[in-house]
């Protein structure tokens, strides 16, 4: 399988805090990678580093073979990046919104809206397309942002909590979407949820206080969590040895 993401010593220091701790992972081409571990166990921060948000300390990520410090604009051409509590623009419409990703993304007219309707359509906005973004709850709202970064077809997907927000068919129909796009792209999902690693994944990572601890296949996991549950587990994970 073509390995799409590549990590390698990445650390990220912010002054006397260690938030990143030279991890080091990949993901190939039809892998969905459950990124799973307590609040500030470093997820939010890796990720930002792999699209490009935060640069790294040490260490390096290359995502389709190009670094993200040395080649920024190559690796965001080919990322799809749902950030926890993504921003938005907040007086456009759904659709001008989409619209304008289109453009930054470099789509033009009949492109433009085929990749606009199609993003809408795969994420069941139509019904709420040209409400302003502002009058959305935060389940339509976290759609929206899941819209924007499937827009463009990418070739690797870093979702922060793509579900958070909705409600169970929403985030039923979320599942079947990243499913149904998995064998073409790598995906990395953060999740606080069991239950959507089983669903989604393929593999399963913990990390806690920046290190990488378990990666292995969704079942070890959850054969590990059958016998205490996942707070538990994360719990004894981050007591200091």
């Amino acid at each position: 399988m073509a390995e799409l993401l590549k990590v390698q010593g990445l650390t990220k220091r912010f002054g006397p805090l260690t938030a990143v701790d030279r991890i080091s992972f990949s993901v190939a081409k039809g892998e969905v990678l459950g990124f799973l571990g307590p609040n500030g166990a470093g997820k939010s921060t890796t990720m930002k580093m792999v699209t490009g948000f935060l640069t790294p300390t040490e260490g390096t990520a290359h995502v389709a073979g190009f670094d993200v410090v040395e080649h920024p604009i190559e690796v965001k051409k080919r990322i799809g990046y749902l950030p926890e509590g993504a921003p938005l623009y907040g007086d456009m419409t759904v659709y001008g919104l989409l619209g304008f990703i289109a453009e930054i993304r470099g789509f033009n007219g009949a492109e433009k809206k085929r990749r606009v309707e199609e993003a809408i359509e795969k994420v069941n906005l139509a019904e709420v397309s040209f409400q302003p973004v502002e009058t959305l709850s935060k389940g339509f709202k976290r759609r929206v942002g899941l819209a924007q970064s499937i827009l463009h077809d990418p070739e690797l997907l870093i979702l922060d909590e793509p579900t958070d927000g909705l409600d169970p068919n929403q985030k039923h129909e979320v599942r079947e979407l990243l499913k149904s796009m998995a064998p073409n792209k790598a995906i990395v999902i953060s999740t606080h949820i069991l239950e959507e690693v089983d669903a989604i994944c393929t593999r399963a990572m913990i990390i806690a206080r920046g290190r990488i601890l378990i990666d292995g296949k969704p079942a070890d996991l959850r054969a590990k969590s059958q016998r205490q549950n996942l707070d538990d587990v994360f719990r004894a994970i981050t007591v200091p040895a």
